[in-house]
């Protein structure tokens, strides 16, 4: 037994996805099938989400919340030269 699914979505977003999809062979009806069987195998969201400068919302986050505490002048370190500057960000690397 077949059921019939109906979303929104803006028609720019609708476009660009049936331009991509008719490259690779899908219509729209296709990839969404194909997305949800993979929803089911995965027990999840198939994909990693990624905002649109490509990090995930956690790092987006992350990266909001240290260019703040920068800015308030909070978790910083002043040098004196480009040198020191550079051995304390290579001791940063370090640490991962």
């Amino acid at each position: 037994m077949m059921t019939q699914i109906q979303i929104r979505i803006d028609e720019r977003t609708k476009r660009d996805a049936q331009k991509v999809l008719e490259t690779v062979g899908l219509d729209l009806s296709s990839a969404i099938k194909v997305y949800l069987k993979q929803v089911i195998i995965h027990k999840g969201i198939p994909l990693m989400l990624v905002t649109e400068n490509g990090l995930t919302p956690f790092e987006e986050q992350a990266i909001l919340k240290a260019s703040a505490e920068a800015r308030s002048g909070k978790n910083t370190k002043q040098t004196e030269s480009w040198k020191e500057t550079k051995v304390y960000l290579d001791s940063l690397k370090s640490k991962k």
